[in-house]
């Protein structure tokens, strides 16, 4: 029945369960290494805070609509054609758009079981369902994806790596579940923590954006050390790239935020200084933590999944980590109360959560 007293939301938006982030307390006197939300433990591009700097003086300016110095600049460094960039406050506001554009009343759209959890809520927020897709050991399954395509079927959200698994598909992979869809189902590959990968199998699929209709690839800076400046961005076909400019807001990229991105794309070497320190300590902390007690599923993005026996278990391990001041992220949101996922830090970080876990089962570190 319609309140007549009140607005009322459209059918379906009340049904969305809210994006939780991690927690962030901890006990009286306990100052906290943040491990919970994938950001970089080296900072930002020195290159970036200078550019956001300069950009201070202009504040009383809109941006550039278009964010075209940023679009200049990651086709510069991608080898990709500017015109089919677009930008945006973060790569949720892209997803946002995508969702917009492409769904409706009586849509679907596909993800696996563990993707990113912002997908079901802009899937629900166009009025369209979510058909979540069992994974095959904490791994999107192509075989699984296909078989859930319907006629309804307008979108398939691919994380990839996958948040919160770190698990990935490889470019044969991308290339096969992209063969088994209809045309007129858009593939969106959320490449948001590509700057991360070292498999050697691993595309960011430009290439079959290139020889598609119906594939986009999406990116962010915010795993690269802007997390604050909330900068993404899409690459995609002419007609896609239209179809999403003619909803985007005008000034949807801050001044600073353009600047800071233009300058942490162009710092190459900050870039690769950040991939092989998150290589070498994802690595170990994945050898260190991998027990009869404990697994911990190879990851491909800037942080890794530990699995524990049961709930309370990860649940205590948790509160022992997060007493001794390093908060982690709990699951629960993504329907894995087991598991607890923990961002890549600097090494002392990393050593510490070793030390609390070898009570849970960890075997200990490893130099």
């Amino acid at each position: 029945m319609t309140d007549t007293n009140r607005p009322t939301p459209q059918p379906g938006i009340l049904s969305i369960a809210p994006y939780v982030p991690g927690r962030s307390d901890a006990p009286a006197g306990v100052t906290l290494v943040k491990l919970s939300a994938n950001e970089s433990p080296l900072g930002a591009s020195p290159k970036a805070v200078e550019a956001a700097r300069g950009a201070a003086d202009r504040m009383f300016l809109y941006p550039e609509g278009s964010s075209r110095e940023l679009r200049a600049a990651l086709g510069e460094v991608h080898g990709l054609d500017p015109d089919r960039i677009i930008c945006g406050f973060g790569s949720d506001d892209i997803l946002h758009l995508l969702a917009q554009v492409y769904l409706g009343v009586g849509d679907e759209a596909v993800m696996s079981q563990y993707g990113f959890n912002v997908y079901p809520i802009i899937t629900r927020a166009a009025s369209a369902e979510i058909i979540m897709v069992p994974e095959r050991d904490y791994c999107a399954d192509v075989d699984a994806l296909l078989a859930a395509v319907t006629p309804q079927t307008r979108i398939l959200w691919l994380a990839n790596p996958n948040n919160p698994t770190g698990t990935y598909l490889s470019a044969a992979e991308v290339e096969r579940l992209h063969a088994g869809l209809r045309g007129d189902v858009l593939l969106v590959v959320d490449n948001a923590y590509a700057e991360y990968v070292t498999a050697e199998d691993y595309s960011v699929g430009s290439g079959l954006v290139d020889r598609a209709q119906n594939v986009v690839m999406v990116r962010t800076f915010s795993k690269m050390g802007i997390a604050g400046e909330r900068v993404g961005w899409m690459y995609g076909p002419p007609h896609i790239v239209d179809a999403v400019n003619r909803i985007r807001g005008p000034f949807n990229v801050s001044l600073s935020g353009q600047a800071a991105a233009a300058a942490a794309a162009r710092d190459v070497e900050f870039t690769a200084r950040l991939r092989a320190h998150n290589a070498r300590w994802r690595d170990w902390i994945t050898g260190a933590l991998q027990s009869n007690a404990i697994r911990v599923p190879p990851s491909q993005g800037n942080f890794v999944l530990v699995l524990f026996q049961d709930p309370a278990t990860a649940k205590a391990a948790f509160t022992a980590l997060r007493d001794k001041g390093l908060l982690v992220r709990e699951m629960h949101g993504y329907g894995i109360p087991e598991a607890l996922r923990i961002s890549i830090g600097l090494e002392q970080h990393m050593r510490a959560v070793v030390d609390v876990l070898r009570d849970f089962g960890a075997p200990g570190g490893r130099d």
